[in-house]
């Protein structure tokens, strides 16, 4: 009987994801044209998963032997199961082989079934529930199947009743994992990820690759979109991003605005993308809701708008808003989904088509557009906070080696300190460098990030356009966000540069023995890693290894490295301002604390900011240039065969 009903089972159930293949395929490309690498994309996919997406899943090790063990059993057990039961090809060889692979399957299903019993709340429930027990039915029914074809058990063993059993465990089996992998269900993961990393929208990212800055708009192109409207606008391979999702929870728990009660949470915003994709409502979404928005009161489909004004639509504006572009959910996805390209995709189609920027951003992109800064300061006062330095100007001197990269932390008098430490800095080292002085422009980081890439285009080129005039080996800035924008976007509009991170070039000068330091007094210190600098630019190690150089002994926060917490300063976020249960700041002081260290090491002006804005008691806020100037040892050359002491690599959580 079995022999019979199986194939049958089998076929039915591959000619349905067959066709369910071909409709989610179709649905995908509403999405607007990608170029991709079609065949060499699908011969990557295998070493993609195997190594750049277990890279991810690796952190968790639970879930990665987890992984393994069913994704593993399961593609071995379905070739197997179609060869041995679906063929006829009852070769005893080919019978171990299947037991075997169905043995790993359900080995990996009681994991899986263990981990769905105390759920942590960051996991979708719902039909999630089910996937235990379908997986668990799935191997174990084809593992008794397999028996006799292994010859450990006899044809026809159990005889009728058996083999009925077996029948609805194999349908029960078949249907989740290769039915629902393409009509919807929590295996549709696993067929559109593996495509989904076969034509990722960013494939730098494999390989070990870092691909961080953001898609540029032709604004050249009057067919072109001015961002996403609604979720066709989206290029076709990042919808299929978005069907990706696992649902497992990991950007949500890593978010900053979530944390704060904000009402953003990076899993459901990836999951209304999935419903505007096919069309319906929030109503059966089995996780968290946004903070403070219910379930069941928006909708939309692939030709509605996502944001509209009746507030009824897929997402209200202010979730778009609360992102601060940190990265962290995209850092933690192990299905390597890119959330920050998509929510400043949708910030363009408000800030360019509606002008709908909320609180300070409408002044801000105008004091951008009227005065080349944010603030709205004077352009002639840029160099003020160096009136007594005599600093080096490029107009001067046509080329150096260093162009000091100011920003527009210098019209910031807290941020000055950090400016004219740096100055210092150079100046003991003895660095061929210049400023740019009032030819100097804001970078267009915070236009950018707001959605105004017309105004960031725009500074950027006449950005470019000035540094063209001179010559000089790379670009140095103490601003994490002025550096990745040089380092990594403007180059898409023809300006190539080499650019460092002041605490990178500060390590460098220390390992050359270009510099002369005394000891710090600062003994008890924790250093807190820019998202900008970190998560964009993979930069954690300089700064540690400059504090270590002064005598310092950083005392790590449980959230540091890649996966430290964001200050909230980024993305624009101080600018539209919205409200939470509690601020990010805050919560990051919080982390701080509890190292007990006196002291905070930064490396950014706005993280300075927003830490400083912390009500005391509460550490001191030092920039590494600042604490570097400090213990400077002036009036001596350091010696030029010096060299620095190789350091260990402080481990970065």
């Amino acid at each position: 009987m079995l022999n019979t009903i199986l194939p049958i089972l089998l076929f039915a159930a591959l000619a349905l994801a067959v066709l369910g293949a071909l409709r989610r395929f179709r649905m995908w490309r509403r999405g607007r044209p990608a170029q991709v690498d079609w065949l060499g994309g699908l011969l990557k996919m295998p070493r993609r998963y195997l190594v750049d997406l277990h890279h991810v899943v690796e952190r968790d090790k639970y879930m990665s032997r987890t992984h393994v063990a069913t994704a593993g059993g399961f593609v071995l057990a379905a070739l197997l199961a179609i060869l041995v039961h679906g063929f006829g090809l009852r070769s005893q060889l080919l019978g171990y082989a299947l037991l075997a692979a169905t043995a790993l399957m359900l080995t990996g299903a009681i994991f899986v079934f263990k981990r769905r019993l105390n759920p942590p709340s960051r996991l979708s429930k719902g039909p999630w529930m089910r996937l235990p027990k379908s997986l668990l039915m799935f191997s174990g029914s084809f593992f008794v199947a397999t028996l006799p074809v292994a010859g450990i058990l006899p044809e026809g063993f159990g005889g009728w009743l058996l083999a009925v059993l077996l029948a609805v465990g194999v349908a029960w089996g078949v249907s989740e994992l290769f039915f629902g992998m393409t009509w919807g269900g929590p295996m549709k993961h696993a067929f559109a990820g593996a495509l989904h990393l076969a034509w990722h929208r960013r494939p730098e990212r494999f390989g070990g690759g870092r691909s961080t800055g953001l898609k540029a708009l032709d604004l050249s192109d009057p067919s072109a979109p001015l961002g996403v409207e609604k979720p066709s606008d989206f290029t076709w391979n990042q919808l299929l991003g978005f069907d990706a999702c696992v649902q497992c929870g990991k950007c949500e728990a890593m978010c900053p605005a979530f944390a704060a009660g904000q009402p953003l949470n990076p899993k459901k915003l990836i999951q209304d993308m999935v419903i505007g994709l096919a069309g319906g409502n929030d109503a059966k979404f089995a996780g968290s809701p946004y903070p403070g928005k219910p379930l069941g009161e928006h909708s939309g489909g692939p030709h509605l708008p996502i944001v509209s004004l009746d507030g009824k639509a897929l997402v209200d504006a202010e979730t778009l808003w609360s992102c601060t572009t940190c990265r962290a959910c995209v850092e933690e996805c192990p299905m390597m989904i890119e959330h920050v390209d998509a929510i400043v995709d949708m910030r363009r189609h408000l800030t360019l088509e509606k002008g709908a920027t909320p609180n300070k951003g409408a002044e801000v992109l105008e004091n951008l557009i009227a005065t080349d800064n944010p603030g709205g300061f004077a352009p002639g006062g840029r160099l003020n906070w160096a009136a007594d330095l005599n600093l080096p100007l490029m107009s001067e001197k046509k080329q150096a080696d260093v162009l000091f990269w100011v920003g527009d932390g210098a019209f910031d008098m807290r941020n000055q300190r950090t400016l004219r430490a740096f100055v210092k800095i150079l100046r003991a080292a003895r660095v061929d460098f210049a400023v740019l002085g009032l030819e100097e422009r804001d970078s267009g980081d915070v236009a950018r990030r707001l959605g105004d890439e017309a105004t960031f285009q725009s500074l950027a080129r006449r950005n470019i356009a000035t540094l063209s005039r001179y010559r000089f080996k790379r670009i140095v800035s103490c601003d994490p966000h002025s550096f990745h924008v040089l380092k990594n976007e403007y180059g898409a509009l023809g300006g190539h540069y080499e650019v460092l991170h002041h605490t990178t070039f500060i390590d460098e000068l220390v390992r050359q023995g270009a510099l002369r330091l005394g000891r710090s007094k600062a003994d008890s210190v924790t250093y807190h890693d820019p998202c900008y600098l970190g998560r964009y630019n993979g930069e954690y190690q300089a700064p540690r290894n400059v504090l270590k150089a002064l005598g310092i002994e950083v005392r790590e926060m449980q959230r540091s490295g890649f996966r430290s917490r964001c200050c909230g300063g980024g993305g624009g976020a101080p600018i539209t301002d919205i409200p939470g249960k509690q601020r990010i700041p805050d919560m990051r002081m919080a982390d701080i604390k509890e190292t007990g260290a006196a002291l905070v090491a930064v490396g950014c002006p706005q993280c300075t900011a927003m830490l400083e804005g912390v009500v005391a008691p509460r550490p001191e806020i030092k920039d590494i240039a600042e604490l570097v100037a400090e213990v400077l040892i002036e009036g001596a050359e350091a010696p030029a065969s010096q060299s620095a002491a190789r350091r260990e690599a402080a481990e970065v959580h």
